[in-house]
């Protein structure tokens, strides 16, 4: 396997992983905690998914061949809590790394080569890639942070839990050996 090839697979497990960890992190919470916000400037986790999805829809369609900022994307409606039930959260977060994951699973080596556009601006391929992963994973990471703050002593823990590092590394090694 050649460095392209085994950047593609590296940069979809990553983002599956980052997408995991939202996934994990909504289905521990309400209707009422996707929607609350600690003050007006603050974005509830309703707005983080729309705004997530929205900025994948417009990046990744058509991604080698059009500009990432389609004429179509409303970003600052994408900051107004308008979605109103978990299903409807749940359906716009999907459809977002659908387009997404689509996207990037038909990219090939030699597309890595390549520069796409993002509000007029040129970013090789690769660069584009990494960007999104910053921005995805600063998202999730917020996401995540709001619903431990929300659910408190009734999270459940997405990693390794506290106080079961030393046996959790241990349980690694064992595998790995």
């Amino acid at each position: 396997m050649n460095i392209g090839q085994t950047y593609l697979e590296i940069v979809q497990k990553r983002f599956k992983s980052v997408k995991e960890l939202g996934d994990k992190t909504l289905s521990q919470l309400d209707n009422e905690q996707l929607h609350w916000a600690i003050n007006e400037e603050s974005n509830s986790i309703a707005v983080i998914v729309k705004h997530v999805s929205g900025n994948m829809i417009s990046r990744w369609t058509d991604f080698l061949t059009t500009d990432g900022e389609k004429a179509t994307r409303n970003r600052d409606d994408e900051f107004t809590d308008s979605l109103q039930t978990k299903e409807e959260i749940m359906t716009v977060w999907e459809q977002g790394w659908q387009v997404f994951f689509h996207a990037l699973q038909g990219l090939t080596e030699a597309d890595l080569q390549g520069f796409v556009t993002i509000r007029g601006e040129q970013h090789s391929v690769i660069d584009a890639i990494e960007r999104q992963m910053s921005h995805y994973s600063l998202h999730v990471g917020q996401i995540v942070y709001i619903a431990k703050q929300l659910k408190g002593s009734e999270w459940q823990t997405l990693s390794i839990a506290r106080g079961q590092s030393q046996a959790f590394t241990e349980s690694m090694l064992k595998k790995h050996q």
